[in-house]
């Protein structure tokens, strides 16, 4: 079930939770330093993570699940939300470069069906960013924050999903290292809490950080060769690179009977 979107804003704007966007922030830059001239998706509620590329991106939306509720966002300019069925996005095809979903894996009912959205609205090797709180972290045990309170996964369970859901994963990382704490000698620590924890117990980081990409199937005769039957392999669509290809929603060609 969807936090209310009045107290995800609010637990952003206290110092728990600038600090959290800070620590969950900085891998995330790291696995995207640049976005300029692309077009940008956060589904759920990655506002705040998706500030740092506002003045670069050519476009950035930020999808607000109807059971979650929305608000203006950004703050500061020209509204850029929009309210939204998570497992029916109202855009079209092949029309965003990256999507970052925050809140949402671990809130939405069907994690899948936002997954297939999410390859919908992206390009061919178009990319993403889940977070999730991890499921050894003490941040999923705690109720001090948004991660306390959603699904949690472990490393290989968000892996299998995004796999089974036509994502290639190419990248994972964890943060929050610190315990869940709102004391002040902690919060002015956490910085080396995230350097300790990274080195010492980096599998028990409160959330993931996973980026994958999108990948198309497309049938293709095995080893090149003709062959009397159809044989559908994964064929890897590296970003940037022109396919000629139409985004579909279904991928497997339908095999005639004179095939055989």
């Amino acid at each position: 079930m969807y936090l209310d979107v009045v107290h995800l804003r609010a637990f952003y704007d206290l110092p728990l939770g600038r600090l959290l966007r800070s620590l969950i922030g900085a891998p995330i830059r790291k696995m995207w330093p640049d976005l300029t001239g692309q077009a940008l998706l956060g589904i759920g509620y990655a506002g705040p993570f998706m500030r740092p590329y506002l003045d670069t991106v050519d476009r950035a939306i930020a999808a607000m699940p109807a059971p979650q509720g929305a608000v203006h966002w950004p703050r500061e300019r020209e509204s850029a939300c929009a309210l939204v069925e998570d497992q029916d996005l109202p855009f079209p095809d092949a029309y965003f470069d990256r999507v970052m979903l925050v809140h949402a894996l671990d809130h939405c009912s069907d994690p899948a069906a936002v997954l297939r959205e999410a390859w919908r609205v992206l390009v061919p090797g178009g990319r993403l960013i889940a977070v999730v709180p991890n499921r050894r972290g003490l941040w999923a045990q705690s109720e001090l924050s948004p991660f306390g309170y959603g699904r949690p996964y472990s490393g290989s369970q968000l892996k299998d999903l995004l796999k089974s859901c036509q994502f290639n994963v190419t990248e994972d990382k964890e943060a929050l290292f610190m315990p869940p704490s709102r004391a002040r000698t902690i919060l002015r620590a956490a910085r080396t809490w995230e350097g300790i924890g990274r080195r010492i117990w980096p599998a028990f980081g409160g959330v993931l950080i996973m980026e994958a990409e999108k990948v198309v199937f497309q049938s293709l005769p095995v080893d090149g060769k003709k062959s009397r039957f159809r044989v559908l392999r994964p064929v890897f669509i590296p970003e940037g690179v022109a396919t000629g290809l139409k985004p579909v929603r279904s991928v497997h060609r339908r095999v005639k009977t004179g095939d055989f």
